[in-house]
């Protein structure tokens, strides 16, 4: 889990009653079953994005669980973070095949390209980058991963134009 820094100015979307009542319909319908919790964090992070405390403190009033275990379970899972995460996800596989075939050279170019660090998102919420240890495929090393695409053989010369590839997607939504 990534921790919010302090002082951090949460988005506005994180008040937004419409996402409110969707997360309150997800606990309705799950409160009585056991290990509600987790689908329900699952669901919070997919409507805001990430887990705000505001919203941490909301699911704990809301199933009766105390905050210390609503919040131990957030930074106990790795896939749940507690900062605003990028519309995609890179993620740079530093496994062993990968590292030695140049990971480590693709993770300092995507760094340089987003001005970003690993476990960061860039300023306007576009890319998150994180690292992983093996992606099972060992053999198309180096690999990354945006979003669910898996990218094989990456050079760092590669890494804008691939990154390029979805800031187009993001134009083309807006036009």
């Amino acid at each position: 889990m990534h921790a919010a820094a302090p002082g951090t100015t949460l988005p506005a979307h994180v008040d937004d009653p419409a996402l409110r009542t969707e997360l309150d319909r997800t606990i309705d319908a799950l409160v009585e079953q056991p290990g509600a919790l987790i689908q329900v964090l699952q669901r919070a992070q997919e409507l805001y994005g990430f887990l705000p405390e505001p919203i941490i403190r909301h699911v704990s009033r809301r199933l009766e669980i105390p905050y210390s275990e609503v919040s131990g379970v957030v930074t106990f899972y790795s896939f749940f973070s507690t900062v605003p995460r990028g519309r995609h996800m890179v993620r740079v596989c530093l496994g062993t095949a990968c590292y030695v075939r140049g990971g480590n050279e693709v993770l300092s170019a995507i760094r340089k390209e987003l001005d970003i660090d690993v476990g960061a998102t860039t300023a306007d919420l576009e890319f998150s980058l994180e690292v992983g240890r093996c992606f099972g495929a060992c053999g198309l090393a180096p690999v990354i991963m945006v979003d669910d695409d898996v990218h094989q053989r990456v050079r760092p010369q590669a890494v804008k134009e691939i990154l390029d590839g979805y800031r187009s997607e993001v134009n083309d939504d807006v036009r």
